[in-house]
């Protein structure tokens, strides 16, 4: 019989993977997936007028969702249950994350705080924070004497 070590290779591979899985299987409804820590993911941008903030946060409902400013840190707060309709045993695989999060972000002191607006639409939640009117540099004319 000729020994060919990729066909041996492959074979261990093949069984590493399978033990994986079964090990993931057995445990595929575990606290720390279906109860955990997760972070949304987020952009931010800036346009001329202001500071545009989105997060992904399908299946979270607008009650659920905190948003505050204080001493120029934004903070988001939310979180996302398992559905109570289904029994966690009757689950293959939960890959979603649920649970609580929290995000902070520091802002720019030129954000006018009280003209600060959120929505969420079609899992995308937007918040939309104002730059203050600044007034142009002012000159000054300096004498030489």
């Amino acid at each position: 019989m000729r020994w060919e070590p990729f066909k041996d290779l492959l074979s261990l591979q093949d069984r590493m993977n399978r033990l994986f899985e079964e090990t993931l299987a057995r445990g595929s409804v575990r606290e720390e997936v279906a109860s955990g820590q997760w972070s949304p993911a987020v952009d931010i941008l800036e346009t001329e007028g202001d500071i545009i903030l989105k997060a992904e946060l399908p299946g979270i409902d607008l009650a659920a969702i905190d948003i505050q400013i204080r001493d120029n840190v934004l903070t988001l707060r939310g979180e996302r249950a398992l559905e109570d309709e289904v029994k966690k045993e009757h689950y293959y695989r939960i890959e979603r994350s649920y649970g609580s999060f929290v995000r902070s972000f520091t802002l720019p002191s030129t954000i006018d705080q009280a003209r600060v607006e959120a929505q969420l639409r079609e899992g995308i939640l937007e918040v939309k924070m104002p730059k203050r009117d600044s007034s142009p540099p002012r000159s000054i004319t300096v004498e030489i004497t």
